[in-house]
């Protein structure tokens, strides 16, 4: 099996329809076309919308045999955190087309700058642990109140990977990082655009950032230390305005082929 996978987050976007794919290409072939490039893909429409099994049956016949599908949790589950357990069993239910066919990457737990590092929200961890039972977990933290030792030790336990970022160097975001607290490693690059990260006139502007090939060789290191310590790490691109992401992840797919980093398990 695939040790490094790199993909996007998202893969349909009107905007790629100039910037990535052909403009004749019909709308249902477009994940079929995004896997002759990318070897993953990380699922975000499901964060606004509880998915159905059909879907991802569909989308995993698309793809190639060694491709991986990694999955945001619902809004529900990180933000307003207000699901039930039935919403989260439906949640995995939907999953099961991906998990027969060895394509799972990882659940992604995505919160937001407001959730920040206590004991509750410890403990909320450890429940959503037992909710998803033993599928994989892995969770971002906007806020660096969690860059803490006790931090990792309790994903440590809980096992759930830790998500190390790429994200503007603004007061309170977190730093680059290479921590791995699971067998799953997990990068997402989602730009450094300053100016419009807080307060964006429109969602898509936090986003808009082509990263330079200085600023990824700066990441090989830290990737190398990922997945030189896990089964398998999953990088996507969150720069998707314009399809930047397509662009930034191309240079990063170069920079691990030409580096010493494994991208196979033996």
């Amino acid at each position: 099996m695939k040790r490094v996978f790199i993909g996007t987050s998202g893969y349909s976007y009107d905007d790629w329809n100039i910037n990535f794919y052909p403009p004749e290409l019909d709308k249902k072939e477009q994940l079929r076309y995004y896997s002759r490039f990318f070897d993953t893909v990380e699922i975000n429409f499901t964060y606004y919308t509880l998915p159905y099994p059909h879907i991802f049956k569909k989308m995993s016949e698309k793809v190639g045999q060694d491709f991986i599908f990694s999955v945001k949790a619902h809004s529900s589950v990180t933000h307003t955190r207000d699901l039930k357990i039935e919403g989260i069993k439906q949640f995995i239910i939907s999953l099961q087309p991906f998990i027969e066919k060895n394509r799972m990457g990882s659940v992604l737990l995505q919160f937001p700058w407001a959730f920040k590092f206590s004991k509750e929200n410890l403990k909320y961890l450890n429940r959503l642990r037992e909710d998803f039972g033993e599928l994989e977990l892995s969770v971002e933290f906007r806020n660096i109140s969690w860059l803490r030792k006790e931090t990792i030790e309790y994903l440590k336990d809980l096992n759930i990977g830790f998500c190390n970022v790429d994200e503007p160097g603004l007061k309170g975001l977190l730093p680059p990082t290479s921590i791995i607290t699971s067998d799953t490693g997990y990068i997402r690059f989602h730009g450094r655009n300053e100016i419009s990260w807080w307060r964006p006139k429109y969602s898509y502007q936090r986003y808009d950032y082509l990263y330079s090939r200085e600023e990824l060789t700066e990441w090989v290191p830290r990737i190398k230390k990922v997945a030189e310590g896990t089964k398998k790490t999953c990088i996507y691109f969150n720069n998707h305005y314009r399809a930047q992401a397509v662009r930034s992840a191309k240079i990063l797919q170069e920079l691990i082929d030409n580096s010493d980093i494994s991208t196979s398990q033996n």
